[in-house]
């Protein structure tokens, strides 16, 4: 894991009373975090993310996470590090709005 990855699981995220996994197998991918209860991803991109390629991908794998039902976050390794705070924040938001009623079926 990254300092940015730790930070976040090992400060925040394995506190939590949700069971959430690292490094989770999901089809072609394989998610920063997954929680299968709350149908949520949280990934934690570095700089290989912002070049080449990256972007397109992080999209088309992000769509095809979204298009099974499963929600997605994404932050920095940045936003973690000098925004933690927020990014709590803004994950407990995410997981008190629910699990999608509809999700599409996988």
């Amino acid at each position: 894991m990254t300092p940015a990855e730790r930070k976040l699981w090992f400060d925040f995220l394995r506190g939590l009373p949700d069971r959430w996994h690292r490094q989770k197998p999901l089809g072609n991918y394989v998610a920063d975090f997954y929680c299968a209860g709350r149908q949520l991803v949280i990934e934690v991109d570095g700089d290989s993310h912002y070049v080449s390629r990256g972007p397109c991908y992080d999209r088309t794998r992000t769509a095809a996470l979204e298009a099974t039902g499963i929600r997605v976050l994404r932050y920095t390794n940045l936003d973690v590090m000098q925004n933690f705070e927020s990014v709590c924040q803004r994950i407990v938001e995410v997981m008190a709005a629910g699990v999608p009623r509809n999700p599409p079926a996988r």
